[in-house]
């Protein structure tokens, strides 16, 4: 089977936010290839060339065989990385990842179609410390933030706030922990844990604690917003939601003006067509940026308010979006 005009989707295959594009993309006929980078090379065969001024070939599995100048577009949705044969030494597979990485991630950046994200912008922007600064430029309101290995500047910085304060790890820390997964959260810190000689092992980065009403996630596909209120009812879901997703209460809102202005900014400048926006709203109505994910999930969001997420994602796959 050959296909046109597809949208290739790069997903793991157990992904129910990539389940749900797809499936839109689906409803309206529009040619989907789905794989994951997993299947890559043992399942999934690349054939390749450059001709002229474009790439040209293959993808192929058992079953289906996608023409690189067919794509319109790629959704990328944390893939996996390459899986290679049980019987390769470590060396060898550390240099076959490298070639993989680099020619068949390399030739699939090459295409000159849209991608949501573009997996080096987003890679980017996943640095927390340049959506600050981005966030802060582009008009929204950013918490006083420190990021040290140092206790005695982190104990100063506790000190000066002279006020609650909270530990944010920079990418999500997960685990298992006696046959339990475990997961690392934003969580509240005392002045006196600031000086504490763990803070000396790696970066770190501690926040003011901003007075909250409620939170708020955007989803901002293209030019397009979603927000949501996320109420919460417990003391662990009052620090960090994702702790207590039990706990959920959602009610759809609207950005104000200058909110919804900076979220735009942030994504022209970060060089995203998606982002997953999360804010807190003080009890006196400030919006106040926290983070933006790239690739983050919003089934959950959908399913709760019946936001049109996913068709705005599939507008933008098919181009019907800027």
């Amino acid at each position: 089977m050959t296909t046109a005009g597809t949208v290739l989707v790069l997903a793991g295959r157990f992904d129910p936010t990539a389940d749900l594009v797809v499936e839109e993309l689906n409803r309206r006929s529009v040619p989907v290839f789905r794989t994951d980078l997993a299947d890559f090379p043992q399942r999934l065969a690349l054939a390749a060339r450059f001709e002229g001024t474009e790439w040209g070939g293959t993808l192929r599995t058992e079953r289906r065989t996608l023409e690189l100048r067919s794509v319109r577009s790629v959704y990328y949705r944390r893939p996996a990385r390459p899986r290679f044969p049980d019987a390769m030494s470590p060396d060898a597979r550390a240099v076959a990842e490298r070639e993989a990485r680099r020619g068949f991630g390399g030739l699939l950046t090459a295409l000159p179609v849209r991608w949501l994200p573009p997996p080096g912008r987003a890679a980017d922007a996943e640095y927390k410390p340049l959506q600050l600064r981005v966030a802060a430029e582009s008009g929204l309101t950013v918490p006083r933030t420190l990021i040290t290995n140092d206790p005695d500047a982190a104990r100063e910085f506790g000190d000066a706030l002279g006020g609650p304060l909270v530990f944010k790890p920079f990418t999500p820390v997960r685990g298992t922990a006696g046959g339990e997964s475990v997961a690392t959260y934003t969580s509240v810190v005392g002045v006196e844990d600031l000086s504490h000689p763990d803070v000396a092992t790696t970066a770190h980065l501690f926040q003011e604690w901003v007075p909250k009403a409620y939170e708020v996630r955007l989803t901002a596909v293209g030019g397009r917003l979603f927000a949501t209120e996320i109420h919460v009812d417990s003391a662990a879901g009052h620090v960090d939601w994702r702790s207590d997703y039990a706990g959920h209460s959602y009610r759809v809102c609207e950005p104000p003006a200058a909110v919804a202005a900076g979220v735009r900014r942030t994504m022209d400048t970060l060089g995203l067509p998606y982002g997953a926006f999360d804010f807190v709203v003080t009890p006196d109505g400030e919006w106040c940026f926290l983070e933006v994910n790239p690739g983050g999930q919003f089934g959950f969001v959908e399913q709760a308010t019946g936001l049109p997420i996913t068709a705005a994602v599939a507008d933008w796959l098919e181009g019907k979006g800027t």
